[in-house]
């Protein structure tokens, strides 16, 4: 049997569409999320030597991220450009960035791949969690790659392999099996797609960037207990509510249920789950 080749067009509105669809699960579930990944972006923006006064594009910045932390670090001098393919992301983004007072920060809906900015405009360039996305990586990296001004840098984060990020892998393991599906093909875009670091730098390097660094930095969620980690993963979690988007919904809930079974090994005395993930932060000039 031949198999499917992979349509980016269909991936792209896809992609579009799903996380549309959890944006407010991101807004209810922010203080969980951020409780880690702050940690995150406040080391990206370290790597970036972001300053007072710099321009700085963050791109799939979500529901603000770190987009309003480099807003802070830029101050009123400085200013931030935020950038997401999802209108439902955005719109909460604005919602967070208008509640924290931040006037700094233009928000543009847009695919990545083809925003369309002037060259040497932006002192940093910022991405959390969005490049295992894209199906044009290299393309897209030399996009950014010449938006930056002379000396400017990327930096950004990705998720380690999948043993070593538990938040995401155990739901995704658990639904593939109950579907009786396989993992993805090699070379397809997902959140463990970048996961080698060597493969990481090859990239990099590809789209014009001449140096690279990438150092792993733990990312540590805590939730209330594991049947809350069985709705925090359903409500956030884009690619897995994207699997099971065409099933009846008792399937859905008989599946959400051994998710919840599976988060059990993680809880401690006082039942909440801890999990320990494993994200390579990285810096390209």
């Amino acid at each position: 049997m031949k198999t499917q080749e992979f349509d980016a067009a269909s991936y792209k509105a896809g992609q579009q569409r799903d996380w549309d669809a959890v944006a407010r699960g991101w807004s209810k579930w922010w203080p969980v999320l951020e409780v880690g990944a702050g940690r995150i972006s406040q080391h990206m923006i370290d790597l970036a030597e972001i300053k007072p006064g710099q321009r700085v594009l963050d791109v799939a910045t979500g529901i603000g991220e770190p987009a309003i932390s480099a807003a802070r670090r830029v101050g009123v001098d400085g200013r931030v450009i935020a950038v997401d393919q999802s209108a439902g992301m955005l719109e909460i983004a604005k919602q967070r960035a208008g509640e924290h007072g931040f006037n700094n920060i233009d928000f543009i809906e847009s695919d990545m791949e083809l925003l369309d900015l002037p060259h040497y405009t932006f002192d940093s360039v910022l991405c959390r969690w969005g490049l295992m996305f894209l199906p044009n990586l290299v393309d897209a990296l030399g996009r950014l790659q010449r938006l930056l001004r002379p000396g400017g840098k990327l930096a950004g984060a990705v998720w380690a392999e999948a043993s070593k990020v538990p938040s995401i892998s155990l739901a995704m393991s658990v639904v593939r099996e109950a579907l009786h599906a396989p993992p993805p093909p090699a070379g397809i875009p997902g959140p463990f797609s970048l996961a080698d670091p060597e493969h990481l730098e090859d990239v990099m390097l590809d789209a014009g960037f001449v140096e690279f660094h990438c150092e792993p930095v733990p990312v540590d969620f805590e939730i209330p207990s594991a049947a809350d980690y069985a709705e925090f993963t359903k409500d956030i979690a884009a690619p897995i509510a994207a699997m099971l988007a065409d099933q009846p919904e008792h399937i859905q809930a008989n599946i959400w249920s051994l998710v919840a079974q599976a988060a059990l090994p993680f809880e401690g005395a006082d039942g909440r789950v801890r999990m320990r993930n494993e994200a390579i932060c990285f810096v390209a000039w």
